[in-house]
């Protein structure tokens, strides 16, 4: 029986499947440690007074105990030590950091005993997520490139770090007039951030140049905050208590955190679970070279039950000691249904039903050797997959402004062209009512960009053959209010890239998961040069907090949405039943026109308020009467309410 056989056997999992929590622990009674290395045939603790220090202090064997376990417990309570074990297996002698580790010394290669309770800043016994809003609008930020700018106002040290998401009242240019980030964020009116990854990831030297940037999505210690975020990633409780602080900020400021999760793969095959358990936690093709449905080099092998179960725990512990609202599982489609349900189940029994955030991409780079029978979480599955686990909708995306696989691909607003039934399916949230896959539009992320592929305003640029850079020509801010406006009208959650809101470029860039902060840095006077793009996304999220029937969730939400009138491949109108709690308007009529020239809109009997149009997204606060028609602009959206 080979390794791959015998670790995807039942007997393998009977005999070692182990339940005790894992890592080392530190109270006033001691210290102890616990290893899950059930291969192995010793296993040494070797202490060490920092994070990067050659000297071994002290050197300790493990006991062997039942399924699998190594354990060592002491009466002396080791504080802010730092670990790491040699693991031997099959003659074979291997250095690693502790793959449960909690707290760990720069870069990542030592772990670290941690009386977790001394990183909690004042009052976070009392931190708590702000209520539930009636709708979800996810911003999408990287830490780093946030508040990198030297315009944002934010004090040079704390540029690029979670001390910088605890800033009220920055300005641009410390100007006092124009807030950014933080300040700027909650002027926006979105209801969650997502944290791009913000564990412990390798492609980014913590002790090195302050400038490097990588997106992260490189994981070395899962249950370790990322040090380079941190004012001093060499002791390993600073950057533990500064992400707690930067939570507790977001929360204090109206913001739910949603944690940007990849547990699809590791930076390196050679990781710690590999080192402690060579062979367990990854999938093998059948010639034993490793499965590569990530595009990183590796897959961890989620069906197997102990990694299954090292992947609830860590998600049940960012939720627990850092407060997080929400996970966004990278590449999803390489993690199986079973997991992402039981990780839905689990959220919801801890913490209540919803509380808990949970999204993916339900998709992978490539195919993966996962043992067969596996039901992976990818798109062909999503019948099965809990219906409350959000995932992306490439198909609207592609639909309202062209594919990614062409720079020239055109969609519904830049002149590509869209039948009626198609965008219908965008605004019915991509249901198996309307024509799509979703099964309620509870499983639906809406969105334009995020951080993979062109930002939304390069897109339009590449598409009409234009530069990205610094100008924002009419006619793109044009296409780009009406992609806003389709997709803040869709059923589903409501998702988009930090800056999309202010024509974000990355100088046409297409993957700058590590290109430079001078392409990725959100730039914060472009922000303000671009004020009225930003107002009119910030219309748009206040008003769908008014509109329950583009809220619903439920299995019969589509039925809210019929078509209204005729409509073409460059224009299309729709009529919503908006009754609802607290809803002003009766029927809501949805027009969206991708024509370059003006169009009257036939409207049905009554008056109607016009609550947005392609210039302003706030007429809604002092709305006008129309009857009869309605003027629709070139190239834009039109938005009117009837209240009787």
């Amino acid at each position: 029986m080979t390794d791959k056989e015998y670790f995807d056997s039942p007997q393998f999992q009977e005999k070692y499947h182990c339940t005790v929590p894992l890592g080392s622990f530190c109270s006033p009674r001691g210290t102890e440690f616990r290893l899950w290395a059930p291969t192995a045939r010793e296993v040494a603790l070797r202490l060490y007074s920092t994070g990067s220090s050659d000297v071994c202090l002290r050197e300790i064997f493990l006991t062997p105990e039942v399924r699998g376990l190594w354990r060592y417990a002491t009466g002396e309570i080791w504080d802010g030590l730092y670990y790491d074990y040699l693991v031997t297996v099959d003659g074979v002698t291997r250095a690693t950091a502790d793959p449960y580790a909690r707290a760990c010394g720069v870069n990542g290669g030592r772990s670290m005993v941690l009386d977790m309770g001394r990183t909690d800043p004042e009052g976070w016994a009392e931190d708590k997520a702000p209520p539930l809003p009636p709708e979800t609008v996810i911003y999408e930020m990287h830490v780093k490139d946030f508040s990198w700018d030297p315009a944002s106002g934010v004090p040079e040290g704390y540029r690029g770090k979670f001390p910088a998401l605890c800033l009220e009242d920055t300005t641009l240019q410390n100007d006092g007039t124009h807030p950014t980030c933080l300040a700027y964020l909650r002027d926006l009116g979105v209801t969650h951030v997502q944290l791009m990854p913000v564990y412990d990831y390798g492609s980014v030297d913590e002790s090195g140049d302050p400038a490097q940037f990588n997106w992260g999505y490189d994981p070395v210690n899962y249950n370790v905050p990322e040090g380079s975020y941190s004012t001093d990633p060499r002791r390993g409780e600073v950057r533990i208590r500064e992400m707690k602080q930067a939570v507790q900020s977001l929360h204090k400021n109206g913001l739910r955190v949603i944690m940007d999760v990849v547990y699809n793969h590791t930076y390196r095959p050679d990781s710690w679970l590999w080192r402690t358990v060579p062979g367990y936690y990854y999938r093998q093709n059948g010639d034993g070279s490793p499965s590569n449905g990530s595009g990183c080099g590796n897959d961890l092998a989620t069906e197997r039950s102990m990694c299954a179960q090292y992947i609830l725990d860590s998600v049940l512990y960012w939720a627990e000691e850092y407060h997080i609202d929400g996970f966004r599982f990278d590449l999803m489609g390489l993690l199986d249904v079973p997991l992402m349900n039981r990780i839905r189940q689990e959220l919801d029994r801890r913490w209540g039903p919803g509380e808990k955030l949970m999204l993916g991409e339900p998709w992978a780079a490539g195919g993966t050797a996962a043992r067969p029978g596996t039901v992976l979480a990818g798109k062909d599955n999503l019948s099965q997959l809990d219906g409350r686990i959000g995932t992306f909708n490439d198909a609207a995306r592609d639909a309202i402004k062209g594919g990614l696989w062409s720079a020239e691909a055109r969609g519904f607003v830049n002149g590509g062209g869209l039948d009626g039934r198609r965008l219908a399916c965008c605004l019915r949230g991509w249901t198996a009512a309307a024509g799509g896959t979703m099964k309620t539009p509870a499983q639906t992320v809406n969105y334009l960009s995020c951080h993979d592929d062109w930002t939304l305003w390069d897109k339009l640029a590449c598409a009409a053959g234009l530069p990205a850079g610094p100008g924002c020509p009419p006619a793109l801010l044009r296409q780009n209010r009406l992609a806003a406006a389709i997709n803040f009208t869709c059923q589903g959650m409501l998702f988009f890239l930090s800056g999309e809101e202010f024509a974000r470029t990355k100088q046409g860039e297409k993957n700058t998961y590590r290109s430079p902060l001078s392409i990725n840095r959100m730039d914060w006077a472009r922000a303000w040069a671009n004020r009225e793009l930003v107002d009119y996304y910030r219309g748009l999220i206040a008003l769908r907090m008014r509109l329950p029937g583009l809220q619903d969730k439920s299995d019969r939400a589509a039925e809210r949405i019929q078509p209204a009138g005729p409509s073409g491949e460059n224009f299309a109108a729709f009529l919503v039943d908006n009754a609802g709690p607290g809803s002003a308007w009766k029927q809501i009529l949805l027009a969206y026109s991708a024509r370059n020239d003006a169009v009257s809109l036939p409207l049905p009997p009554g008056q109607w308020e016009v609550l947005a149009d392609g210039e302003s997204s706030f007429l809604w606060q002092a709305p006008r009467t129309v009857t009869g028609s309605a003027p629709l602009a070139p190239v834009s959206a039109l938005i009117l309410g009837r209240r009787g």
